[in-house]
């Protein structure tokens, strides 16, 4: 499948300069770097810095492996074995402002710095079609309201007792060098206003074929997931519903499922990041973390395994198995072998599946009304696509079973487990390395990243810290 080129421009923020990268192109292959100021003139200038956000997500410290890897290692689904010394810190949940990679800060605000700009452009000066224009400022709203979403899941103090979330950043290069944190509430009022103006900006005859690019219903997906961890049920309902109404997407067969995640833009896939084999190879990819054999470092858990239906299509041996390598004196029992399986680093990256927006439905309509039976039908119509056996029930724990057997590997326990004010369950005392933290534990928030604390004087540090 062809790439998408990151027409970027130089962008310089606050101290850093952001650097960009690029792809194959889907259309004729252009390179530009120019100044910001007075440099976007097109819809296609537009286009461009919209571009370079989605490939800075790309990017190692986001989602190209350590915010997937985090949600893995800190729950019950994963461990880290040491092989290569990797995750092993953050597999204990031993953090301190010194240690914490700053990236996990950084890459997220230098996603947000590229949606400032194109959010502070004015329409009547751009030359193009005044809709295409209105579609990508929709787009910027909707980055920028999932970045501080990460942001803020990462760092905030919701589930330390503390009132603190992260710097909301609305402005590029604003004068407020030195912002400081914005409270929880404050956060998440932004970031549904930050959705909502998306929502009603981008039009959904503007929508892009690419599964590569957000749509109007990627962004009603993110609606969905932001309202679920708010606890805004009717938003989540009525974002997830919207979603499935669209009758643009359907759940991926038991058939079909393990060949999916070999390729690009599956019926499921509302927005997943674009790769080649150049981006994020060698050592710093999902496939080496997960299996390389000289690396490897993360391992599925047995009780993550256990919590499978014998034949459930995503415990089978393409999915979840031994270490296939050969050299293996022990071969590791639980490898996630199915999701990111190219070692040639060219998978795209699935951020949003149809598959959540179902769960996400089916438990904000099990919140709204435990009595609901729509509830269960919709929760029922993942394992009846899995070929395990179908829940005769619904509550927490089971909407949570599901989320676990469908999601692992991609990142959501840890924060499925911290929204619903959970321990992280201790099943294996001697690899899960962090020792079950009970919910409330300083270290359910990372610390804010030593270079952020020195550089801005107005940032709180985290407790215990």
């Amino acid at each position: 499948m062809k790439k998408i080129i990151f027409i970027l421009f130089s962008i310089t923020l606050l101290a850093g300069i952001l650097v960009s990268c690029s792809k194959d192109s889907l259309e004729p292959t252009l390179a530009q770097s120019k100044a910001v100021e007075g440099s976007i003139k097109t819809v296609d200038d537009v286009k461009g810095i919209l571009l370079g956000a989605y490939d800075r997500m790309t990017s190692t410290t986001y989602y190209g492996r350590d915010y997937i890897i985090q949600g893995e290692v800190r729950s019950d689904n994963c461990f880290s074995n040491g092989n290569s010394g990797r995750f092993v810190r953050e597999a204990k949940m031993e953090f301190n402002e010194d240690n914490v990679t700053s990236g996990w800060w950084s890459s997220p605000y230098e996603v947000i710095a590229s949606a400032n700009i194109v959010i502070a452009l004015d329409g009547a000066t751009i030359e193009g079609d005044a809709a295409v224009f209105n579609h990508y400022k929709g787009q910027a709203y909707a980055i920028r309201a999932m970045a501080h979403f990460d942001l803020l899941r990462y760092f905030g103090q919701q589930h330390v007792g503390g009132t603190l979330g992260v710097p909301y950043i609305k402005v590029y290069k604003g004068e407020d060098f030195t912002p400081s944190r914005n409270t929880i509430e404050e956060c998440k009022t932004f970031i549904m206003e930050d959705i909502n103006e998306a929502i009603s900006l981008m039009n959904p005859a503007q929508d892009d074929d690419s599964k590569q690019i957000l749509t109007h219903w990627g962004a009603q997906a993110l609606k969905s997931r932001f309202a679920l961890y708010f606890e805004e049920w009717t938003d989540a309902r009525d974002a997830a519903q919207a979603v499935i109404g669209s009758g643009n997407y359907s759940i991926i067969s038991a058939s079909a499922f393990v060949d999916f995640w070999k390729t690009d833009g599956g019926v499921n896939s509302i927005f997943e990041l674009a790769y080649s084999g150049t981006d994020n190879n060698n050592i710093n990819g999902l496939q080496q973390i997960y299996r390389g054999s000289s690396y490897g470092d993360v391992e599925g858990l047995q009780d993550l395994y256990n919590a499978f239906d014998p034949g459930d299509v995503r415990a089978s041996a393409g999915m979840i198995g031994p270490d296939p390598d050969p050299d293996l004196v022990s071969p590791k029992p639980y490898v996630n072998l199915g999701k990111y399986p190219a070692y040639d680093y060219s998978d795209d990256i699935y951020l949003i599946r149809y598959e959540e927006v179902v769960l996400n439905y089916a438990e904000a309509l099990w919140r709204i009304n435990p009595s609901d039976p729509a509830a269960l039908t919709q929760l029922n119509l993942i394992p009846a696509n899995r070929n395990a056996v179908a829940h005769t029930a619904i509550n927490e724990d089971i909407i949570l079973l599901e989320r676990r057997r469908e999601l692992c590997f991609e990142g959501f326990r840890f924060h499925d487990l911290a929204r619903t004010g959970r321990d992280i369950p201790l099943v294996s005392p001697l690899q899960q390395t962090h020792g079950g933290p009970d919910y409330g534990s300083f270290n359910y928030a990372l610390p804010i990243p030593l270079a952020e604390m020195n550089a801005n004087s107005a940032m709180e540090q985290n407790p215990g810290y």
